[in-house]
């Protein structure tokens, strides 16, 4: 399978090249194809599309207006697209913050071609004010594609993106803009909601509950889906607050019957069973979901503890439902198991209700074998 990074290659410069030329006619088009594709198989993917984009201002004309004029020209045709329009959104994001009044508006006729969610960041820095204005109107815009650059544009913790500082200490500004795209009819943009949602989870836990607490009460056709994948960090780690935003109750009537793990001693880089019985004593059904958290040992004593989903069901009044997973005691890229004691504990809905005990060892065990 071809590397991202070769898409960004000598042939696709040579396109960019013939969408500008036809765009404007007198593009240098051999001393930019020669600037771009210089020593370009020797960079990676973000290095590559640096290198276009600089190309891109060396050739293009010196009057910012100018620019954006012979780049509108090119975005009428159809085939001007693809990986051959990234650089020019990274040129975009160089211009940005000189001519923002020029600039933003060029990002949202540009970002259905190629998302400027990368781009406007320079601009949020620099210019929070204006670019906030530019944010608040695309809320209302008809192109999905603007929408989403709301919200993935001012997403804190972006991937492969600036880190915006001033919105990881303060969320509100754009979570005031979420509020008016949480229920959005696109897909596409929910999901940016609940990815931007998911960042804010990282530093303001807090927020991030009471923000979608706020979203159910107010209500929606796709509410619920949003707050399942913006909280999934802190349902996966069993947050009580969390899971019972999705249905799932801490407090539910629900009685750990039986735990054990077998065998009880094993060798590292074997296997043993888990077995699981849960009732509930309430009159109705209950929704559960099921984790065990590992506690494993550290080479200064117990690490964190790794969650681990068991099941998730729903439990009837007066049967016991049983599960059973087999889980691998084997070293890691990102964990070195150490002989000893190791605690597993059964979480449900949250909360812990019971736990068991099983002794790695260095060498085979007889136990071990089955």
């Amino acid at each position: 399978m071809a590397a991202l990074k070769d898409n960004v290659d000598a042939q696709m410069v040579d396109a960019l090249a013939d969408e500008l030329a036809a765009a404007w006619p007198d593009l240098p088009r051999g001393e930019f194809v020669a600037q771009a594709t210089a020593g370009l198989d020797g960079l990676e993917l973000k290095g590559r599309i640096r290198q276009v984009a600089v190309a891109l201002r060396a050739a293009l004309p010196d009057e910012v207006t100018e620019v954006v004029a012979v780049l509108d020209a090119a975005l009428r045709s159809p085939s001007f697209s693809g990986w051959m329009v990234w650089p020019v959104a990274e040129l975009a994001g160089d211009l940005g913050p000189d001519h923002p009044e020029l600039v933003l508006p060029f990002m949202a006729r540009l970002t259905h071609r190629s998302s400027c969610e990368f781009a406007i960041r320079p601009c949020l820095e620099q210019h929070p004010e204006l670019t906030f204005r530019h944010l608040t109107a695309w809320v209302a815009d008809p192109d999905e594609h603007v929408r989403r650059l709301v919200s993935e544009g001012t997403r804190p913790r972006l991937p492969w993106g600036t880190r915006l500082r001033t919105l990881q200490q303060d969320p509100s500004p754009s979570i005031a803009l979420l509020d008016r795209l949480r229920d959005d009819p696109s897909e596409y943009v929910r999901r940016s909601v609940a990815n931007h949602l998911g960042d804010v989870v990282k530093d303001h836990p807090d927020l991030a509950l009471a923000t979608a607490r706020r979203w159910r009460a107010e209500g929606g056709d796709h509410v619920a889906s949003v707050i399942r994948h913006g909280l999934r960090t802190l349902i996966k780690a069993g947050d009580p607050a969390a899971l019972e935003l999705i249905g799932y109750a801490a407090d539910a009537p629900v009685h750990l019957e039986r735990v054990s793990i077998a065998p009880d001693r094993l060798a590292i880089g074997g296997r043993a069973w888990l077995e699981v019985e849960l009732t509930t004593d309430g009159p109705a059904p209950v929704p559960v979901v099921v984790e065990y958290l590992v506690h494993y040992l550290g080479a200064r004593g117990p690490r964190k503890p790794k969650a681990y989903r068991l099941a998730e069901r729903v439990l009837e009044p007066g049967v016991t439902c049983r599960l059973r997973r087999t889980q691998r005691f084997d070293h890691a890229s990102i964990r070195t198991l150490y002989p000893g004691e190791h605690v597993i504990e059964v979480q449900v809905n949250g909360r812990v209700l019971g736990s068991c005990r099983l002794r790695l060892e260095e060498t085979e065990v007889a136990s071990a074998k089955r």
